[in-house]
């Protein structure tokens, strides 16, 4: 009977202990936490002010759980209570809660009460993950832009008609030469190998009409190109000058899809698109302090990119390490890109909110310019052309009802165009 009972006894003992190691590696599994659920977690609550390694808004969050424990004492339910509740925790007095509240300018952190504790056990289980050194990126090097001027075009079309030319007189020559020789057959004048011949060149200054006809060519192709040349003056189609800060377009309108008048605000209201000022630049850079692995290519390296950031930071007067403004600002040269005459009068909130002219119509697909560039030549005709094929939209719109009923009727058409709207007066845009 004892044996028995010493058997049952055991048997009881072990499964009392299978309990108590499955509940144990129950518990430490949940405190553990999803890594990866805690990595989208960071992202959309936490991103905003802090970073695993890096100083923000708020401290750096890499081990911050193992650093509080060894360097205040301070456990995981600590962690919890002020995730969910900061402003509650300060205001029981804690010191420590107190003194990086005081550290922080006064801050509030935002409380998070819907986060369970499975939730916060993956948050932990991210900030605890070591840090991944960044791969290296091939062909990291920055090449040099492409910064030579239009006028590469203007050379090889130039080029081309002096080839062309050449070839027109030396076809000249060649025919000159028969004529001449079967001139001399119809006179019955022998021309031998060894009788002295007159020099084909002089033969061609002798006779009048060729020289007339090539003086006559020469003429109107030298007209021809030096009106082509007057007429490129001003004319800066596809000027890419580079700037102080590299900035991307395709980055920031493309790849993030920023709206042009997000930047580029005065566009709306006012003549001018307006240059950004750097606080707009840094209502997004004092979080974004580098660029992703990912955003790097062959041409502009993360390294590149980090190192531009860095420089807005400099011309800001932003100190990132401190997260706080030093006052030791300065001013960013920017290279204007298009720029009309004076005597030209152009009026961006005109286009851009009453005639609701996209800015790609001007300025190209800026969306794919990793380096910004003049797309569209802005001259007169151009800009008259776009009149001429432009629909005016007077929807909803009754200052032009009237206005767009008689004009309809006078040119007999359905649909009525800026440059039958008036868009053609000289007034318009010269005055």
């Amino acid at each position: 009977m004892r044996k028995v009972i010493h058997r049952k006894l055991s048997t009881n003992f072990l499964r009392l202990g299978l309990v108590i190691l499955l509940a144990f590696t129950s518990a430490l599994s949940a405190q553990e936490g999803d890594s990866a659920k805690g990595k989208a977690l960071f992202n959309a609550n936490c991103a905003a002010c802090h970073k695993l390694d890096k100083k923000m808004t708020g401290p750096a969050l890499r081990n911050v759980e193992a650093r509080l424990s060894d360097e205040q004492g301070l456990d995981r339910d600590w962690l919890y209570a002020w995730i969910r509740n900061s402003a509650g925790v300060i205001k029981s007095g804690d010191s420590y809660a107190n003194k990086i509240y005081n550290e922080y300018g006064g801050a509030a952190m935002t409380a998070f009460p819907q986060l369970s504790d499975d939730d916060l056990n993956n948050l932990l289980a991210y900030t605890a993950e070591e840090k991944k050194e960044p791969a290296a990126v091939p062909g990291g090097a920055v090449v040099a832009q492409n910064t030579g001027s239009s006028n590469g075009i203007s050379n090889q079309i130039i080029l081309g008609a002096l080839a062309i030319l050449f070839i027109l007189l030396a076809a000249g020559l060649y025919v000159v030469n028969k004529t001449l020789r079967r001139f001399a057959l119809a006179q019955n004048i022998e021309i031998g190998e060894d009788s002295k011949r007159t020099p084909l060149w002089k033969a061609f200054v002798q006779n009048q009409f060729l020289m007339i006809v090539v003086a006559i060519l020469f003429l109107l192709s030298s007209a021809y190109f030096v009106f082509g040349y007057l007429s490129q003056i001003g004319v800066d189609q596809g000027y890419e000058p580079v700037q102080p800060i590299h900035y991307s377009h395709k980055i920031h309108a493309g790849d993030n899809g920023i709206d042009c008048k997000y930047c580029h605000s005065s566009a709306r209201v006012s003549k001018h698109s307006g240059i950004p000022s750097l606080n707009v630049c840094m209502n997004c850079h004092k979080s974004i302090y580098e660029v992703s692995p990912e955003t790097a290519t062959k041409e502009y390296s993360k390294e590149f990119y980090d190192g531009e950031i860095q420089k807005l930071y400099k011309a800001a007067g932003w100190d990132d390490a401190e997260q706080k403004y030093t006052g030791e600002s300065s001013p960013v040269k920017w290279v204007r890109i298009h720029n009309l005459p004076d005597f030209a009068y152009f009026n961006h909130s005109q286009h851009v909110t009453v005639a609701g002219v996209e800015c790609q119509t001007c300025h190209g697909p800026v969306e794919e310019m990793e380096v910004m560039y003049q797309h569209a030549p802005l001259t007169m005709g151009w800009c008259i052309n776009c009149h001429r094929e432009t629909n005016i939209d007077v929807k909803d719109n009754a200052y032009y009802t009237k206005i767009h009923e008689q004009l309809s009727k006078k040119y007999g058409v359905e649909n009525l165009t800026a440059a039958q709207m008036g868009g053609l007066e000289c007034g318009k845009c010269h005055y």
